[in-house]
């Protein structure tokens, strides 16, 4: 939405897949006064940190190819020319270090994302703690197998006092995308154009999870929609941040928006 204005619908076609982790240290403990250099908490900073600044492997899919193809023909010039750029080997560095700093969740459509969420050491100012750990949120991108993935990460930390746990709450099924040549997909576009004229709909693949990949690795054709909102709504009041918010006025378009879709498909 672009001052009051909704020029992209988005419809999430495919999602990536939650898989977390723990990191876990155990060291010897002891008195705050006398380091050690099997420090549980040295060892597991030093892995968080590295993890934190891992650029993982670039991968698109046709999902998000077709997403930023899209969203270039709709933006500045020099916002299409990012969009556009972002396989250019004399550009994508400097393009994904600007998406990472400015658009952080087309970033993260990018690629398999890893960001550590909670940790947890010691009990006492001068108690060095027996042990150390962090859960770590990954999140894979479609088709990454995770047995490479977890292989590369473990030379990422590269400290062998690191113990990498899998924790499996919380997991989703690989399953495909949804497809974008179908009457269900077709009937979202018209909705998008008959409610929003002159707006484009953009297949979108969302950097959190739902209960659509359940539904897609069974086999059925699953399209997420939401509630319209700015780019600095999606930035800065986003999900689970401690300023969420939705507009009030996009909530009414967004059941407005349902309903029309669904007398839609129910016509085909």
């Amino acid at each position: 939405m672009n001052n009051g204005r909704v020029i992209a619908v988005e419809i999430s076609t495919t999602e990536k897949l939650p898989r977390r982790i723990r990191l876990v240290v155990n060291g010897t403990s002891g008195h705050g006064s006398v380091p050690r250099i099997d420090n549980a908490l040295v060892h597991l900073s030093g892995a968080v940190a590295k993890l934190g600044a891992w650029e993982t492997p670039l991968r698109l899919n046709d999902t998000t190819r077709t997403y930023f193809e899209r969203l270039a023909g709709i933006s500045t010039p020099a916002a299409a020319a990012r969009y556009n750029g972002i396989t250019d080997p004399a550009r994508t560095v400097a393009i994904q270090r600007y998406l990472a700093e400015n658009e952080p969740m087309r970033y993260s459509m990018l690629r398999t994302s890893v960001v550590p969420t909670i940790l947890k050491a010691g009990f006492r100012m001068n108690v060095i703690p027996s042990e150390a750990e962090a859960t770590i949120d990954v999140r894979m991108a479609p088709g990454e197998d995770d047995k490479a993935f977890f292989e590369a990460m473990r030379k990422q930390i590269g400290d062998a006092a690191v113990k990498i746990e899998h924790l499996t709450d919380g997991e989703r099924p690989a399953n495909p995308p949804s497809r974008l040549d179908n009457d269900m997909f077709r009937a979202l576009e018209t909705v998008s154009k008959r409610l929003y004229p002159g707006s484009v709909t953009l297949p979108t693949m969302l950097t959190g999870a739902t209960d659509m990949a359940f539904l897609r690795a069974k086999g059925m054709q699953s399209y997420g929609i939401g509630a319209a909102s700015t780019e600095a709504d999606r930035t800065n009041y986003g999900a689970h941040s401690d300023v969420e918010r939705l507009l009030e006025s996009s909530l009414y378009g967004l059941a407005r928006f349902t309903w029309e879709a669904v007398m839609e498909v129910s016509a085909k």
